[in-house]
């Protein structure tokens, strides 16, 4: 269990990295139109390249994941991320700002493909749940770091702090973890499988186990994108996974993260956009706990329903604000506090279900032979969609208004809430079994 526990903080490293640069934008770019002179439309490309990266990820490192294993493919994941902060660090050209988002994008969507699938191999059915919640937990840790340090110290130093943590990534991992018994008895090395259940488990009682993991590969087959798109259950799987994908992304979650500063400032807030920014990572940090804690006593479905309702109820409100002090120039100071607890209450909801749920569902509705193939093009779609909702929000707001963005986003947010009542089935406390044949229904 302590093996477990401490290989997956060194290894979720990689996910706080991952979350300071999914925020990096939002403190950053104005100093590099400062430091570097980056017109608007650079700038929302050297925002947007991450996720244009991360389209590419999945496929990349999902497949070096089965041919050189997890443990390999996960520090390969970690040397772009390195890279790109070194690289931001000293090149002061455009151009290496793309590249260098282009390869953190990369290890982005590597890193949703590859960290599960270990961290799912190594830990045992007791702590699965909890040691996959590092991920996001660690992320959010990096959000909130990124908001809390970026704006006050400069471009340089910011760049090299942050390479420090997937540097420690990269030596740490390298010394202290193991490749997965499930890989290696994969690759036909049984005896080396032995070795690596035995270290992370810490006995050498281990063999009912590791047969227990023969078996299952055993019955595993490999499967084609006609078999997830023909067969009724895995077609309805794949389909409550992109939907639910598609609304989170049209929430407009990535457009939050990378220009919390300039969403406040743009909205009237009386507060400082970078204080504003660091409360939202705070609430992001917290809520983050809410959802572990609520997702097996409430349900998915009631929690994906609330977290609708909540952004639904937080963002149309945010832009009638924003279309009452932008187009109408009416004086709102006495409800200048406003923005900062709709958007409190609108990433509040966003993290007990929205945001973490569809990645825990994808997980219990696929069978073990599409799964791999499900969450790679459920992902790919995710960051497409990431890419171009970051690249195009700022002209987007330019042409109709921060007002009509907001309105839009809760639109699809009004979506989000019927599709989950009518199409979404409830997978709380059911076997993979049942799923299944609800599935097939």
């Amino acid at each position: 269990m302590s093996y477990v526990i401490i290989n997956s903080c060194i290894g979720n490293l990689l996910s706080f990295s991952v979350g300071t640069a999914l925020t990096w934008a939002s403190p950053e770019i104005d100093k590099l139109n400062s430091t570097v002179g980056i017109t608007s439309d650079e700038g929302t490309w050297v925002t947007s390249s991450l996720h244009l990266g991360a389209v590419f990820g999945p496929f990349l490192f999902g497949y070096l994941a089965d041919s050189i294993g997890r443990k390999l493919t996960l520090i390969g994941i970690g040397i772009p991320v390195a890279i790109s902060y070194l690289l931001m660090a000293f090149i002061k050209n455009v151009y290496a700002f793309y590249f260098s988002r282009f390869i953190t994008g990369l290890g982005t969507g590597g890193l949703f493909t590859v960290m599960p699938m270990y961290i799912g191999e190594i830990a045992d059915s007791s702590n699965r749940g909890l040691m996959g919640g590092l991920l996001n937990l660690f992320l959010c840790l990096g959000m909130l770091f990124t908001y809390c340090l970026g704006p006050y110290i400069s471009l340089l130093a910011f760049n090299l702090i942050c390479a420090v943590f997937p540097i420690t990534f990269l030596v740490g991992f390298y010394v202290y973890a193991v490749e997965t018994p499930t890989h290696l008895l994969k690759k036909r090395q049984p005896i080396k499988a032995r070795g690596s259940l035995e270290r992370i488990r810490g006995t050498t009682h281990v063999s009912e186990e590791l047969s227990a993991i023969e078996k299952a590969l055993e019955a595993e087959g490999k499967a084609s994108l006609a078999d997830l798109i023909t067969i009724p259950g895995n077609r309805k799987a794949f389909i409550i996974g992109l939907g639910l994908i598609a609304f989170q992304q049209l929430s407009g979650i990535n457009a939050v993260l990378s220009f919390a500063g300039s969403i406040f400032k743009n909205a009237g807030s009386s507060l400082d956009p970078n204080v504003c920014s660091i409360i939202i990572g705070v609430v992001q940090l917290v809520s983050s706990f809410l959802s572990s804690v609520l997702i097996d006593r409430l349900g998915r479905k009631i929690l994906l329903i609330a977290s609708g309702v909540g952004m639904v109820l937080s963002e149309a409100p945010l832009g009638v604000y924003s279309y009452v002090n932008d187009t109408l120039h009416k004086d709102l100071s006495g409800v200048a506090f406003l923005p900062i607890v709709l958007l409190i209450v609108y990433m509040l909801t966003y993290n007990v279900g929205s945001g973490p749920l569809p990645w825990t569902i994808m997980g219990e509705l696929y069978p073990s032979n599409v799964k791999s193939l499900g969450s790679t093009l459920t992902s790919v779609v995710c960051w497409l969609m990431g890419f171009l909702i970051v690249k195009y929000f700022n002209a987007v707001q330019e042409s109709i208004g921060l007002a009509w963005c907001f309105w839009i986003f809760s639109f699809c947010c009004a979506g989000s809430i019927f599709f989950t009542v009518f199409y979404v089935i409830e997978t709380k406390g059911k076997s993979l079994e049942q799923i299944q044949d609800e599935l097939k229904r």
